[in-house]
């Protein structure tokens, strides 16, 4: 099944992007020529001329702006426009003109015609230098073996979603580097797709090395809402149990030791040790009743402010 008469929406992420809208836009228009669709770019708190740019393409093409007042980074900007993508199959590329958008027909189709909740882009041949192309390897090799599910790509920014589970998933922080794991936490099944990754035409990148570190936290808390996300008590009340049996025991040794033999037990490190393990442990399992109150006393709320639109949007609340 092709996706001719189906609405393809395309969300991008820009950040001090001015010099590469243009092209984008053209490209995009040309790619996908003879089909229904739009593109969102979000405008993450640039500092130069995006938003100008964004505007102008906004008056000649499909194309809709959100800007943020601030740099809230990629994951918000995708939140922001998935939320706005009127689309049954939402895109994603990167602004910087190295996702090739010929390359999102072929994906579309390929998602409609499969079962897959998303399709992600591998940058099989990836034009970068080897300081960025070498760790991403290795981040790529971690995900994989944590969470098993078998992409050689998990960041590549051109991606095919279907839009119930693209909606669906919460992103925050570095939460854009792991959305095939999200999509498949969510009963979705996940693929892949060689794609053609070219050089950056303008500017530079905007990361820099403390994102592997962010990249390397927001990967624990994927993994830690996975499997504990709706039973944080079996978590934190697992430790704390743990812990406070533990102290309770060796109370209970110190106590029958003074009881049988008249030993003195007040200045032993180990009484010191079991009554710590048991005021841990107690505080570990408060903390695990604390997250299962927080799941059902606090809503969802969006972690970023759309201060200016432009073109046609829905979905945004503005």
């Amino acid at each position: 099944m092709e996706t001719d008469g189906i609405l393809l929406s395309i969300v991008v992420p820009a950040f001090n992007e001015a010099e590469s809208i243009p092209d984008l836009v053209a490209e995009t228009a040309a790619a996908l020529s003879g089909r229904d669709w739009e593109m969102i770019i979000v405008d993450d708190g640039s500092t130069d001329s995006t938003w100008d740019e964004i505007r102008r393409a906004a008056s000649s093409h499909p194309v809709a702006g959100l800007r943020f007042g601030r740099n809230h980074g990629k994951a918000a900007a995708l939140s922001a426009g998935f939320a706005a993508a009127r689309g049954a199959i939402i895109a994603t590329m990167d602004a910087d003109l190295q996702d090739d958008p010929a390359e999102i027909p072929a994906m579309a189709d390929l998602l409609a015609e499969s079962g897959l909740g998303v399709l992600s882009g591998w940058k099989r041949e990836r034009r970068d230098p080897p300081s960025k192309r070498l760790p991403s390897r290795f981040f790529n090799a971690v995900v994989r073996r944590f969470t098993g599910i078998p992409l050689h790509d998990f960041n590549c920014g051109l991606k095919v979603y279907r839009a119930e589970p693209a909606r669906r998933i919460d992103l925050y922080g570095e939460m854009h580097r792991y959305t095939p794991v999200l999509v498949s936490q969510l009963g979705w099944a996940v693929g892949e797709k060689p794609v053609n990754h070219r050089p950056r035409r303008h500017g530079h990148s905007k990361y820099g090395p403390a994102r592997f570190f962010r990249g390397y936290a927001d990967l624990l808390t994927v993994l830690f809402l996975h499997r504990y996300s709706f039973r944080p008590l079996h978590f934190f009340g697992g430790i704390g149990t743990t812990l406070f049996a533990g102290g309770l025991g060796i109370s209970l040794y110190l106590t029958l030791l003074k009881i049988l033999t008249g030993a003195s037990i007040g200045r032993r490190p180990l009484l010191l040790l079991g009554v710590f393990l048991m005021m841990i442990g107690f505080q570990f399992v408060s903390l695990g009743l604390l997250g299962e109150m927080q799941l059902r006393l606090l809503p969802g709320k969006r972690l970023y402010t759309v201060v200016e639109t432009a073109g046609r949007l829905s979905g945004t609340g503005t």
